[in-house]
């Protein structure tokens, strides 16, 4: 973390508020920066949202295989994608995050469009390994990347837009995947893999056009030809720096929120409910308008430490009580059953956006801003585990003991953002190695 104040513009003293950095510009932000982001963000997340829908089908159905062994080889992909966070992090503090992310982009791109190949069970598990570790290696060097690029006072309600723009991209990506399901034919599901393969391709030639921001040169300078500065950075140190890690475990479990509307509320609708189960279809579609609509907003009232702390306290109160509503909707008629989720659903809504802006936050500010590559592949590789182990804690919590669950549950995830602050404190007084005031 820098010794620079941070901006008080959205907190307690009434100066002047900075610049914002989604100030539109016809349909794009006018920062320059900001704007080749949004282009890269929606290509990528169009082509993800074609494939997202059909992916698994086109191994079972196209292919071939056992849908139990695609989960599998599904499973061991991600925890290789996991364990390729950190050292991929500290590759993009060595060689920069523009470079080390367009290897990541364009590797994940040529692996994706290996399915076409893909004839036999062995091959999909090197396809599938390679492409899920590349793109979950990138995530945290994504982090890292925004770093470079983009402002400080700015960065995370640029994040915020750029969530906004992932969601219309999978949202409109997911409609016309839904097509290609539809003609549910070889050369269908081909064309879809080739378009998503190409999704990453295309940025990642792009990326390293994106400059660097004046903060980022000048830590640049010294570091390219001054020893003793390069010396004095342990580019290591985020993987023994215990109240980091902390708030990275924290946050890793409100992540687990997110396979809520992916794998619990589903399958909560199918054997707990009388909903119809295209209410599952609805509550995806409530999540995707509202975070949209809410995300950069609730960004920018999050942008320092203390804001980025009360948004994670009340994102685990708001999961508790999204989870209580969830419950409820047990045995309640068909009409109160979906009502009762899609408020749910809302409740949710607000604790996602408020955990996601204060994740970035916090990521950011109590990070060695000189070694953000490791900082952002330990946070990134956090919510990845919180991702993957999700589906598990949902089920043997919620779809296993009903009631009870969902209770359990949701002390889970208040208990969560309740202990973020006390482990805020404990980083920020463990802060003068980072140059910190004590």
């Amino acid at each position: 973390m820098t010794t620079t104040p941070l901006p008080k513009s959205a907190c307690e003293d009434g100066g002047s508020r900075p610049e914002r950095a989604t100030r539109a510009g016809g349909l794009l932000p006018a920062d320059p920066v900001l704007r080749l982001a949004t282009v890269l963000t929606a290509v990528n997340s169009l082509g993800n949202g074609l494939y997202f829908p059909l992916g698994v089908l086109y191994f079972t159905r196209i292919v071939g295989l056992e849908a139990t062994s695609v989960g599998l080889g599904m499973t061991v992909a991600g925890l290789v994608g996991v364990a390729a966070g950190v050292p991929a992090g500290r590759a993009a503090d060595r060689w920069g995050a523009r470079r080390v992310g367009s290897l990541l982009w364009g590797g994940t791109g040529i692996a994706t469009a290996s399915y076409v190949l893909v004839g036999s069970y062995a091959a999909f598990l090197v396809a599938v390994i390679c492409a899920t570790g590349l793109q979950m290696a990138s995530r945290g060097v994504q982090g890292a990347l925004y770093a470079e690029v983009l402002a400080p006072a700015t960065r995370v309600e640029a994040r915020a837009y750029l969530r906004m723009v992932t969601n219309v991209g999978m949202g409109v990506g997911g409609a016309l995947g839904a097509v290609a399901l539809q003609v549910d034919t070889r050369g269908a599901y081909l064309t879809v893999i080739v378009l998503n393969a190409l999704s990453f391709a295309g940025p990642a030639l792009l990326l390293p056009r994106l400059p660097l921001a004046p903060h980022a040169r000048e830590r640049a300078v010294p570091a390219a030809g001054a020893a003793d500065g390069a010396a004095a950075v342990d580019r290591w140190r985020a993987v023994r720096d215990l109240p980091f890690l902390t708030v990275t475990v924290l946050n890793a479990v409100l992540v687990v929120q997110y396979t809520l509307a992916e794998v619990g509320l589903p399958l909560w609708i199918v054997q707990r409910t009388t909903a119809p189960r295209w209410t599952a279809a609805l509550l995806m579609i409530v999540n995707c308008v509202l975070v949209a609509l809410l995300q950069v907003r609730v960004a920018r009232r999050a942008s320092h430490v203390t804001t980025a702390v009360r948004a994670m306290g009340w994102s685990g109160l708001l999961l508790a009580a999204a989870c209580a509503v969830y419950a409820l909707s047990a045995g309640l008629s068909p009409v109160w059953a979906v009502l009762s989720l899609t408020a749910g659903a809302v409740v949710q809504v607000f604790a996602e956006v408020l955990s996601a802006a204060g994740g970035w936050t916090l990521g950011y500010e109590l990070a060695d801003a000189r070694a953000h590559g490791v900082y952002q592949g330990v946070f990134g590789t956090g919510a990845s585990a919180g991702m993957m182990a999700g589906p598990a804690l949902v089920t043997v919590t919620a779809i296993a003991h009903g009631a009870f669950g969902w209770a359990v549950l949701g002390g889970v995830f208040a208990l969560a953002g309740l202990c973020v602050a006390p482990a805020v404190r404990w980083a920020r007084r463990d802060g003068a190695w980072r140059g910190e005031p004590a």
